[in-house]
């Protein structure tokens, strides 16, 4: 048995788990919130019991220690030496990394490069890295990368169609997002295609940011985010692909810089740009009420990702699961019934409403058996996928 922690850090934020591996038992997690604010919120569960302080978090470095002392405080580990491995969630990996990575000099240089592609995220990664090896500076580390599942991709589904030499000099490519859930989602959804060759799956990741993956044998085929987590379906805040004059236009038609457009895209469109709220609950809230900005949004995030399904049904030659995970995915059966009925008469998929209605957070197979494609809920875990790289790279290879 081995102490495995996990780290997702965002740019005020610091969440983790403490495993024991390879039991895959959760001994605890936690999150440090508003890092770099006063008044900062540390939240820590263990043995069944929640508890909740105020501390400043100046920095992640801070927030680091805080974790660390709590352990300790609350007799969870005897001393830091407990910990034999973490791993780092890492948005983006670029060309580099098709699998998780130990943590060294090259590693960090090349996860500092990418910076630009994932300004917000990259850097919090980096920096909470570092504050982790100031505390435990023995012990090992990797990164694993959201990037890394989607480099299975052939050309033809990677490259955009602009002047080469861009793409050459500068990496310019899909590279996707959320490949950590996505290959977790594959490989939980085998055991409903049991003797089924070529397992071809289309997961479906649909939460505040959103993507759609086409998968066959296990390895992803084609992804909907593109060089950032902008493109795909429509999402929260987020446009989702579109005519890419637009972006043109607006900056012409506004006098905004090109960067505060960029932004807008990014943190007030989607959802919230169609009917000013950023929240699906609030959204179907509104179509309940007859809102029509919010049956609108409705219907173009329902309409977005049916159109994504139903291309990678094209692409992967056919179907056998299709998985609904992450926020939305996992909780709102209404979304679900609605998707599917805008998929079910071309692909002939149906699903049992009763039992889709009492699905919240939990997994189940919801498609009916006279169905031709089978519907699966299936909660995500990026975390364990984190730990279990953790403990094959860094204990088990090392035995």
């Amino acid at each position: 048995m081995a102490k495995i922690m996990t780290i997702n850090s965002g740019s005020s934020s610091l969440k983790f788990k403490l495993y024991e591996m390879p039991e895959e038992k959760i001994i605890c997690s936690g999150n440090c919130e508003r890092i770099g604010l006063k008044d900062g919120i540390f939240t820590i569960k263990y043995d069944g019991k929640k508890d909740q302080t105020f501390p400043a978090f100046p920095n992640h470095a801070v927030a680091a220690r805080t974790v660390l002392n709590a352990l300790l405080e609350k007799g969870i580990i005897k001393n830091f030496n407990d910990i034999k491995a973490i791993g780092h969630r890492i948005v983006q990996g670029g060309k580099y990394f098709s699998s998780s990575a130990y943590f060294d000099d090259d590693t960090e240089a090349k996860i500092q490069s990418l910076i630009p592609l994932a300004p917000l995220h990259n850097q919090a990664h980096l920096t909470c890295y570092k504050a982790f090896k100031e505390v435990l500076p023995s012990c090992p580390a990797i990164a694993t990368f959201d990037t890394a599942f989607h480099q299975s991709m052939e050309p033809q589904d990677y490259i955009f169609p602009i002047p080469h030499e861009l793409t050459e000099k500068y990496d310019i490519r899909r590279y996707g997002a959320h490949g950590t859930s996505h290959k977790y989602l594959s490989q939980e959804g085998l055991k409903y295609l049991q003797g089924i060759k070529h397992p071809r799956i289309i997961s479906c990741h649909i939460g505040s940011g959103a993507s759609i993956t086409a998968i066959k044998d296990g390895k992803c085929v084609a992804t909907s985010m593109g060089l950032t987590p902008l493109g795909g379906i429509m999402m929260c805040t987020r446009t989702g692909d579109m005519d890419p004059s637009v972006f043109n236009y607006v900056v012409s038609v506004t006098h905004k810089s090109a960067e505060e457009v960029y932004q807008m895209f990014n943190k007030k469109s989607g959802f919230l740009g169609i009917c000013d709220y950023s929240d699906s609950r609030d959204v179907l809230a509104g179509v309940d009420k007859g809102d029509e900005r919010c049956i609108l949004a409705n219907t173009i995030f329902i309409r977005r990702i049916a159109d994504f399904i139903g291309q990678y049904f094209v692409r992967l030659g056919g179907c056998d699961l299709i998985i609904f995970s992450a926020g939305i995915g996992e909780n709102e059966p209404r979304t679900r019934r609605e998707i599917i009925e805008a998929i079910g008469e071309a692909l002939h998929v149906k699903i049992d409403n009763d039992l889709n209605y009492t699905i919240h957070g939990k997994e189940a197979l919801i498609s009916t058996p006279d169905s031709q494609i089978k519907v699966a809920v299936i909660p995500t875990d990026e975390e364990v996928m984190i730990a279990r790289d953790a403990y094959q790279m860094c204990i088990k290879e090392k035995k």
